[in-house]
């Protein structure tokens, strides 16, 4: 059964954001109120199909039961029973599924590490492949990317790439990407034909602001130095280049990728905020370790998570089993929704399950 008193609240709560946008509100009331009304109308509109259905299944039932009612109309009400029943019992599940707790930061836009692990140059390849699908996929959400740094592999790809994925709700459909990706295929520089395995790792931060994690200056080491690499002049002249260390954690962020210091610190503490946020996230992620089994990832980086087959042209999620024989549309980013849609169902299963409801 679903909570009456809760979805009586959730209506009363979106009609009084209605009348209140109909009234005189400041733009910063009236941006806040507008954005809770449009992720709100979805559940009120499965909240008043649901109980229209309940309330026609209910006439029907009436209309069976009654003796004066004549066999002709009793079989068709019969008949129409079953369809009602099914549609109520999906519009129930959706309204499970919207009121289930939500991730504070499910909302928020994402800082997107990859690292190449072992497998040397191919590794790197890897680690290119896997940002060009991410990037693919974020471009159909609507989202933007921005590199922030990367170090190029020597055969291409990158030896680590980190960037900005900015866009509403990429937290949400990202974070179960976090772990270890394992490629096996053949490598160009291959001459014999045989499989190699590589991996590189992906870490998805939920990009956090200076409100979510208070950063002390007396615990932050800062140092300024001249970028390496190529640059020219620009390099040999200009301590653009900076590297911020967090004693307390002992978490270090360097960052040289734009001519402007002020640029780079910037940047630099961004990325700071965020794996600051991140490790304390993990930290408490372990404690509830207990708690949270059975549900996707524990959000260990060293988890293995998906291995990508080319010479079988599937990919293999191994925390839900599932495998899917489109290697090339998934690694391409275009197919990648649909193992990022089954995570997060199979998530959305456990939170119900573990809520005492049947999925």
């Amino acid at each position: 059964m679903l909570p009456e008193a809760k979805l009586d609240a959730l209506l009363a709560h979106h009609a009084s954001l209605e009348a209140q946008l109909l009234g005189k509100v400041d733009a910063e009331t009236y941006v806040k109120s507008t954005r809770e009304l449009s992720e709100l109308a979805p559940v009120v509109d499965a909240v008043k199909a649901w109980r229209a259905v309940t309330a026609e299944i209910a006439d029907i039932e009436a209309l069976i039961a009654d003796p004066a009612t004549d066999a002709d109309m009793r079989a068709m009400a019969e008949a129409e029973r079953p369809e009602l029943e099914a549609r109520e019992a999906r519009l129930a599940q959706d309204i499970r599924v919207a009121l289930l707790p939500k991730d504070a930061m499910d909302e928020r836009s994402v800082v997107l590490e990859i690292r190449a692990g072992t497998g040397g140059d191919e590794a790197s390849l890897f680690a290119g492949d896997l940002f060009r699908m991410y990037e693919r996929f974020a471009t159909l959400q609507g989202w933007k990317v921005e590199v922030v740094s990367a170090s190029d592999g020597t055969m291409g790809g990158y030896k680590e790439i980190v960037a900005d994925v900015q866009g509403r709700g990429a937290f949400a459909k990202l974070k179960f990407e976090s772990g270890v990706h394992r490629v096996q295929r053949v490598p160009d520089t291959e001459t014999q034909g045989r499989i190699h395995t590589s991996a590189a790792t992906v870490a998805v931060l939920p990009e956090v602001e200076e409100v979510d994690v208070a950063i002390r200056n007396e615990d932050l080491r800062i140092e300024t130095m001249r970028a390496q690499g190529a640059g020219g002049q620009h390099v040999n002249k200009t301590e653009s280049a900076i590297r911020i260390t967090h004693l307390p954690t002992g978490i270090v962020v360097m960052m040289q990728d734009s001519r402007s210091q002020h640029k780079n610190r910037a940047s630099a503490m961004n990325i700071l905020r965020s794996r600051i946020y991140d490790a304390e996230r993990q930290k408490l992620d372990a404690e509830r370790s207990a708690e949270r089994r059975g549900q996707v990832g524990s959000g260990d980086r060293s988890e293995r998570i998906r291995t990508y087959n080319f010479p079988q042209g599937r990919v293999t999620d191994h925390r839900i089993n599932l495998t899917l024989y489109k290697l090339p549309q998934v690694i391409a980013g275009d197919a990648l929704g649909e193992l990022v849609d089954a995570l997060t169902t199979e998530h959305q299963a456990a939170l119900l399950a573990a809520a005492g409801v049947s999925a």
